[in-house]
């Protein structure tokens, strides 16, 4: 069922059951869909504020041991040039970080064992004591013995997303490694235990993902009660699995990868978890150079993740194709982003920029 055009709040986080929104997720009339829009941003400006917080990534490596179905970083992709930062490049971003008023930096990277536990926790301990900023992690799936590790050595938050509530399909796109079955919601039931501030999400549109599913994913969201929340349209990379052979659903089933389809998510995530964390992704803008990161920030996110990652190594981290900002200098992607950001009337949020409970 269908809210009335003309309905100035047409859904609420607390009472939104499957059916609304699947009902949402098929929806393509224009007007309706500003109702979803202005929602959204009534809830994201009554629940977290106009502030925008930058996250400094970092891509600390691109090796990985897995065979994900969607990642151009996978194992068997011998395409690609690796790379390791060291831990001096990496205490170099997070000071360029600092200088830029940024709170937190991203440290992310491929399921990459050539990064030890111990060097890990020494540049945690690092970032912490000599530039003061929060640290997030998004280093998969790594044993709780490591996560714990780091979480003692100072890192705040984590970031691991589920990618699909459909465990078919999931086995499907992120094979085990060796005999160790991959159980993400455990890992980020463990995750919480230890203390972190949580970060999940999917992708949208990845081939076999039905609408079923991702109203499924969406209520996955509210019902774990994340902290942070990434979601962002699956990219073909064509030296996959699925960018090779993708097995779609049939067209009325199957979920699109599309920039509309990637803001309703937005929206009905903003709008069941009020909040959370939600950034506007890079791929939105690689699907929309021109105003992708702001039609996100306008529908329901508060985030951006400027990039760190030297230029020379940044090209190399290629988990999709033609990703948007790859040539621009750490100097220049804040300056772009700052103008983005006040050209819709938000703030730069200053700190660390965690999650707020009321």
């Amino acid at each position: 069922m269908f809210w009335d055009s003309d309905q100035p709040y047409p859904l609420a986080g607390a009472g939104l059951g499957y059916d609304q929104i699947l009902a949402w997720l098929r929806e393509d009339d224009e007007v309706r869909l500003r109702n979803l829009w202005d929602a959204a941003d009534d809830m994201r400006r009554r629940s977290v504020g106009d502030d925008v917080h930058f996250r400094g990534l970092i891509e600390i490596s691109n090796h990985c041991v897995r065979r994900c179905a969607y990642c151009g970083l996978h194992v068997e992709n011998t395409k690609i040039e690796r790379y390791r930062m060291t831990a001096d490049e990496i205490l170099a971003c997070a000071r360029e970080a600092k200088e830029y008023g940024y709170g937190t930096v991203v440290m992310q990277s491929g399921e990459d064992y050539g990064i030890t536990v111990a060097w890990m926790a020494d540049v945690i301990r690092r970032i912490k004591s000599e530039v003061g900023l929060a640290v997030t992690l998004s280093l998969g799936e790594r044993p709780v013995e490591d996560l714990a590790a780091w979480k003692q050595a100072g890192a705040d938050r984590y970031l691991m997303r589920f990618e699909t509530s459909d465990l078919k399909l999931y086995d499907r796109i992120h094979p085990p490694l060796g005999n160790r079955k991959s159980d993400r919601f455990a890992l980020l039931e463990e995750l919480r235990r230890l203390g972190y501030e949580v970060g999940s999400g999917v992708m949208i549109g990845i081939p076999g993902q039905s609408y079923d599913t991702l109203v499924n994913d969406l209520c996955m969201f509210r019902s774990m009660d994340l902290d942070m929340i990434g979601v962002g349209p699956y990219i073909p990379h064509p030296d996959t699995v699925l960018g090779r052979d993708p097995q779609p659903l049939p067209p009325d089933q199957q979920v699109p990868n599309t920039e509309l389809m990637t803001y309703k998510v937005v929206a009905l995530t903003r709008l069941l978890c009020p909040q959370a964390n939600i950034p506007s992704t890079t791929a939105l803008a690689t699907i929309n150079k021109a105003n992708g990161r702001e039609l996100g920030l306008c529908r329901g996110a508060n985030v951006v993740m400027p990039n760190l990652t030297p230029v020379q190594y940044r090209r190399h981290y290629e988990i999709y194709p033609a990703k948007a900002c790859i040539n621009e200098t750490a100097r220049e992607c804040r300056f772009c982003l700052k103008n983005r950001v006040q050209s819709i009337g938000r703030t730069i949020g200053q700190g660390p920029g965690g999650r707020v409970r009321s």
